[in-house]
């Protein structure tokens, strides 16, 4: 549904994009993650026909965005980082508009605006103009209006920016029903879990190029693991656990002065070797837990690495 060439844009002497490529299929959803200015927006901006590129080529729908702008925009839905409504119509009118723009009849138009409004708890303030709602009831009725036209391909760019978390929750679960009937979905995200919600795979953007694709389990998995860390009963007897748990042929890291030692480990049996290993020696413990590397701590080394070989850019926290 979605093919990207070596794809490219410069404006003047910077490279905002430098050949990028990936596909993806019917009903899934790709996530783009880096830092301000990694060249999300500019890549959507390209595959929304609202930008073109400098050089490569990239399908939408089945439709190259530069020959064929018209028919790409016919198949897809489109949400920018910030809130696109004319706050002089009604939450309601501003639906209805955007139905009759894309050929539905009066009676289409308002049915959808309704189920719209409804969908995203906009109802009661459905009649009012949009100049009166609130920054996330805005961004809700920005969101709602690229779901009009039952889009084939569907861009988020940063989506849930500004809402609170049950309105993000409530997105998630459109975003879902979406894909579940065969939508594809690109979203950008500055919330990592939000990729880690919806998304089937993950490209994370670096100084205009690809510096990680994969699933969110693979891309956990370049840092090595999980860990089990363990809290002992005496922070005096760190040295004891950690010669016990090297023993065994356990590497592991301590903290002090809380008396924690933290185990890297490739399978979550290895959980009972730890306890194992600590109570053999005498060493008792009042917590012990498995910690799965999260995204946050992939998207950070990954950024880390990007920012060492590019003196001046900021790390994302």
């Amino acid at each position: 549904m979605i093919e990207a060439m070596e794809i490219s844009r410069s404006f003047g002497s910077t490279q905002a994009l430098g050949g990028v490529s990936f596909r993806i299929g019917k009903g899934e959803v790709l996530c783009l993650l880096g830092h301000n200015g990694a060249g999300k927006s500019t890549l959507v901006s390209i595959l929304a026909t609202a930008l073109p590129p400098t050089s490569g080529t990239a399908r939408v729908a089945g439709h190259d965005v530069v020959r064929e702008a018209r028919e790409v925009r016919r198949r897809i839905g489109l949400t920018g980082q910030f809130a696109a409504v004319d706050e002089g119509l009604t939450g309601r009118d501003n639906l209805i508009l955007v139905a009759r723009l894309l050929g539905a009849n009066r009676a289409e138009a308002r049915r959808r605006a309704d189920e719209l409004l409804d969908a995203f708890s906009l109802t009661a303030a459905g009649g009012r103009p949009a100049g009166t709602y609130s920054g996330g009831m805005r961004r809700r009725l920005d969101l709602a209006s690229s779901f009009v036209g039952d889009p084939q391909v569907l861009f988020l760019d940063e989506p849930t920016t500004g809402l609170d978390p049950v309105s993000r929750g409530a997105l998630w679960d459109l975003v879902r029903a979406r894909v579940a009937e065969g939508t594809t979905v690109l979203l950008t995200t500055q919330y990592l879990e939000e990729a880690e919600q919806l998304a089937d795979r993950v490209i994370v953007l670096g100084q205009g190029r690809t510096i990680a694709d994969g699933t969110v389990t693979e891309l956990k998995a370049r840092l090595g693991g999980a860990s089990v860390r363990a809290q002992l009963a005496d922070p005096g007897h760190l040295a004891a656990a950690t010669e016990a748990l090297r023993r065994a042929g356990l590497d592991c890291r301590t903290g002090e002065p809380d008396g924690t030692v933290l185990v890297p480990v490739r399978a979550s049996a290895a959980l009972a070797e730890v306890v194992r290993a600590l109570d053999e020696a005498g060493v008792g413990i009042t917590e012990i837990s498995l910690i799965e590397p999260t995204l946050d701590d992939v998207y950070l080394a990954l950024a880390e690495h990007t920012t060492a070989s590019r003196p001046g850019v900021p790390v994302p926290s």
